[in-house]
């Protein structure tokens, strides 16, 4: 009785789970109204690519919905001079290293501890992962206060920090330059 009892608790805390785990969702769809756009860059759909240009300045866009854990996939293709990156958890409707966790798309950086990859002023990339001119791939976990990207499906970075614990979702063009991103996909997990 006592080991079917145990089946059942587990059995049940599996299937709740399964259950409070969302599917994944396309957000920054075009024609869609659960993001908007923000300072200088040129917003725009081709191909059902979201195409951020900008000739000299700073925008992005970023979602109106607000996320605490879940998981983040989408491909990037960066051009060689364009300074990007996903931002998550951010506080308001504003992109910065301070009040978001910057994921940065940026080769080139000038300090190459803040490159593709790296979590901006957080933790310098694990690895060095190429992304210029071709579609690259990001996953990025965050789970309570532990956040896990891959690029190309290589680990570049793994924090553990308790400073920021849900925001908003945003995408950057800075600089000079052009981003491309497609099938941007969230799957949102159980909060606990």
């Amino acid at each position: 009785m006592k080991q079917q009892w145990i089946y059942a608790v587990i059995g049940t805390a599996l299937w709740s789970m399964v259950i409070s785990c969302s599917t994944a969702r396309m957000i920054f769809k075009e024609n869609s109204a659960d993001w908007e756009v923000f300072g200088d860059a040129d917003w725009n759909f081709s191909n059902n690519e979201l195409v951020g240009k900008v000739t000299d300045g700073a925008g992005f866009v970023m979602t109106r919905q607000s996320y605490k854990d879940f998981v983040l996939e989408l491909e990037f293709n960066p051009d060689s001079t364009i300074n990007s990156g996903v931002f998550i958890r951010c506080k308001n409707k504003d992109i910065n290293p301070m009040d978001c966790y910057e994921l940065n798309i940026w080769d080139l950086h000038p300090d190459q501890d803040n490159r593709t990859g790296a979590i901006v002023m957080r933790k310098v990339p694990t690895a060095i992962v190429e992304t210029i001119n071709k579609w690259n791939t990001y996953r990025i976990q965050a789970e309570k206060n532990r956040i896990t990207v891959w690029i190309n499906n290589i680990l570049t970075a793994d924090i553990r920090d308790d400073s920021l614990t849900n925001g908003f979702i945003g995408l950057q063009a800075t600089g000079s330059g052009t981003i491309r991103f497609r099938n941007v996909k969230i799957k949102a997990m159980a909060l606990n």
